[in-house]
């Protein structure tokens, strides 16, 4: 099967998928309680491993790999760097392949699911600042979903199509990685807050005459004076899209220090963002509990940062060492805030 027609059968599948959640599960604007979103969340971790199984068992699917030359070739153009032993078969090897894969696509969607959480923290932030009733989170969330995976899918293919081009713009992606988690770390305890009056995609709007300051139920476009203007419903996806841009350029080079496979890149990406709707829900109400979440991203990306670096000096980490760090690190920044919060509520 060619690489773009699996590509395709993927896209078609997840666009089915999105188009049941909101035609059929959530066609009536509500508000999502805790239960409903931890349904949720449980439904979309389980579709995500469900496809790491497949990439485990079926993986050479992906990119058609039938042949002795095929498994080579996309095995040094990955850069998966595994060590084939032909004497045990093309089977054999490519289930090493299929291996390899599957670790790589389970490590980059945990990377991208736990750096989405700081991505819950400025959404919540934009939500409140904007006024949005609480029942049309999840339309706002939807659309932003759509738009994302647009997004991610251009900045994906452009950035591995460099690194193969331009091997040495992974360690750039290091340097950004480390200054990020840094970054975070010494802002950590900053209240972040927007100034919806003078936020430049609002002033934009405004001077253009293009957007109402008021709200129209669940609709993004009212027709006022047979002109169509922008609702603050639709001033809010367009400034979470933005945010989604920029909290891009942390995450895919994090999972690109995990695997150059495009495909396995963009995979576990859209799983995560898939999943991230109902994340949001059920972390909104807990969210100043986890006092030293920020703490253990900022190591996190610290520590994906270091290790895009280290191959300048010989020195080469696994993704299954990789993998147990990165959950090592959030499960401790979670035990801590549970064992010992702050005096003080966190303000987000």
């Amino acid at each position: 099967m060619n690489q773009w027609i699996f590509m395709l059968i993927f896209l078609a599948i997840v666009t089915t998928l999105l188009l049941l959640d909101l035609g059929v599960f959530h066609k009536d604007d509500h508000v999502v309680t805790f239960k409903e979103a931890s349904r949720w969340t449980c439904v979309w971790v389980l579709l995500a491993v469900a496809f790491g199984l497949f990439i485990l068992f079926a993986g050479e699917l992906i990119h058609g790999v039938h042949t002795q030359e095929d498994l080579i070739a996309i095995n040094e153009l990955h850069g998966h760097e595994l060590k084939f032993d032909w004497g045990q078969g093309l089977e054999y090897n490519i289930k090493l392949y299929r291996e390899a894969m599957a670790m790589e696509y389970l490590t980059g969607y945990l990377v991208e699911e736990s750096l989405s959480i700081d991505n819950i923290f400025v959404m919540i932030m934009i939500f409140m600042s904007f006024g949005v009733e609480k029942k049309y989170y999840h339309r706002v969330l939807f659309y932003g979903i759509l738009g994302a995976i647009i997004l991610r899918f251009t900045f994906i293919f452009v950035a591995g199509a460099l690194i193969q081009r331009f091997h040495w713009i992974l360690f750039v992606f290091g340097v950004v990685l480390i200054y990020t988690g840094i970054k975070m770390f010494v802002n950590r305890n900053q209240k972040e807050s927007i100034d919806v009056a003078n936020h430049p995609v609002v002033k934009f709007l405004s001077k253009r005459n293009m957007s109402t300051s008021e709200f129209h139920g669940h609709d993004f476009f009212v027709k006022k004076d047979s002109r169509w203007l922008l609702t603050p419903l639709f001033v809010v996806l367009l400034i979470i899209e933005f945010s989604d841009i920029i909290f891009a350029f942390d995450s895919i080079p994090a999972i690109f220090s995990i695997t150059q496979d495009q495909y396995i890149v963009f995979f576990s990406n859209i799983f995560a963002i898939l999943g991230l709707r109902s994340l949001f829900f059920m972390l909104e109400s807990v969210m100043g509990k986890f006092a030293y979440l920020k703490i253990g991203l900022s190591v996190l990306l610290t520590f994906i940062g270091v290790k895009m670096l280290l191959p300048l000096a010989g020195i080469h980490i696994s993704t299954m060492v990789s993998m147990l760090v990165i959950i090592g690190i959030l499960a401790l920044s979670v035990l801590l805030s549970l064992l010992f919060p702050p005096k003080c509520p966190v303000e987000e």
